[in-house]
């Protein structure tokens, strides 16, 4: 029996979204931008689902930018407003890579975190205030900081960014990468006074290669990708009709059951978390202080193992069946450690030794008792081979 624990990277589909897809790929298949019956059919579908993941992340439904998924969302918002405005970004250490690339490529500015991963809003305000008090330096185009990070769980502190940015930038466009959170917190709350989000559908147990860019009306970006005139010409191609109907249900089915898969995960996290900080030695659980998880969303337990790397770890896992990770799916095999780790300042040698284990909607007791009938002994082994 597998024991899947990498929900974060990503999750199963959902019934009710394959349900949702398969009709859309075997008979209604048509081209939502045509103009014969079965086009005007598929264009409902889009529009449907445009109005159920409206209601989900409290933007309108013409606010929506369908994409391929969170990778291509966030590189929209950060190059788009970028170029429209002419100006650069910021944003938090910690952000996916889908954030910090595009970020850093522009010239942008990077905010630390302290050490439990939260980003440090003294240094953001002292940026903010110091590029408005300087009459040669124009207001960053975009800041972005995410909801919660993919790697430990860190919940970040969105309404007080949101009160600086608005104090000091009130033009600038400011971003949240939401990808890890729509499971776990309520997006339309936490996100209200935020210009944009980005979501990936694979996440919440929809398909893989489809997402979107929520965006108020009275922010404008310059589309990434031309070449057509779909979504009001914000972004050429062709619709993944199939897939945008399976996110908006996918989507619609996490936010019914939310409610009640929070706090029955984050029982399975605690006891999972619980465990191993019980049994194996020389382990540090990152973004924690005690074992306080309040800050932290319900579904990821994330740990550094002394004198052990993370691969090897990863490798005696498998063959128990158990399916984790080390960090982000998108820098698996990476030779540097962790740089979400580094920015919270772990030593490196240490940071070679995480790992990341996820819940989902899916997941057991018997998923918990497998990691802890067997990651102790393999730590163990792993130490004794040096």
């Amino acid at each position: 029996m597998v024991h899947y624990l990498d929900n974060a990277a990503t999750t199963a589909m959902r019934d009710v979204a394959v349900e949702a897809m398969m009709p859309l790929l075997q008979t209604s298949y048509g081209n939502p931008s045509g103009a014969h019956r079965m086009a005007r059919q598929a264009n409902r579908v889009v529009d449907e689902s445009r109005e159920v993941l409206a209601s989900v992340t409290g933007f309108k439904p013409g606010e929506l930018v369908f994409t391929s998924g969170g990778t291509e969302a966030d590189n929209t918002v950060i190059k788009g407003a970028c170029s429209a405005a002419e100006g650069s970004a910021i944003c938090s250490a910690v952000e996916h890579h889908a954030i910090l690339d595009p970020v850093l490529a522009v010239g942008g500015a990077t905010i630390g975190v302290d050490s439990s991963g939260q980003v440090d809003v003294a240094e953001l305000e002292s940026l903010l205030k110091a590029i408005n008090d300087d009459p040669d330096r124009s207001a960053p185009a975009v800041v972005s900081v995410m909801a919660a990070n993919n790697e430990t769980g860190v919940i970040q502190p969105l309404e007080k960014v949101a009160e600086l940015v608005r104090t000091y930038s009130p033009d600038t466009i400011l971003h949240c990468d939401a990808v890890q959170a729509i499971c776990w917190l309520d997006l339309a709350s936490i996100t209200a006074t935020f210009d944009s989000i980005s979501l990936s559908a694979h996440k919440f147990g929809g398909p893989k290669g489809v997402g979107l860019v929520a965006m108020r009306s009275n922010k404008t970006i310059a589309p990434l990708l031309l070449g057509g005139s779909q979504e009001r010409s914000r972004r050429g191609g062709t619709h993944n009709v199939a897939g945008i109907a399976a996110m908006a249900a996918a989507a619609n089915a996490t936010v019914a059951e939310r409610d009640d898969a929070i706090p029955n995960v984050a029982k399975l996290r605690d006891r999972l978390s619980d465990g191993i900080l019980d049994t194996v030695e020389g382990v540090t659980e990152t973004g924690v202080t005690g074992r306080d998880r309040s800050h932290k969303i319900a579904n990821i337990s994330h740990f550094c193992f002394e004198q052990i790397e993370s691969e090897a770890l990863l490798f005696l896992l498998e063959k128990h069946d158990i399916m984790a990770s080390a960090a982000s799916s998108c820098a698996s095999g990476a030779a540097e450690p962790s740089h979400v780790l580094t920015a919270m300042g772990y030593d490196r040698l240490l940071a070679f030794g995480s790992l990341r284990l996820s819940l989902g909607y899916s997941s057991t007791n018997e998923d918990v008792d497998a990691v802890l009938a067997c990651l102790p002994a393999a730590v163990e082994r792993l130490r004794e081979r040096g």
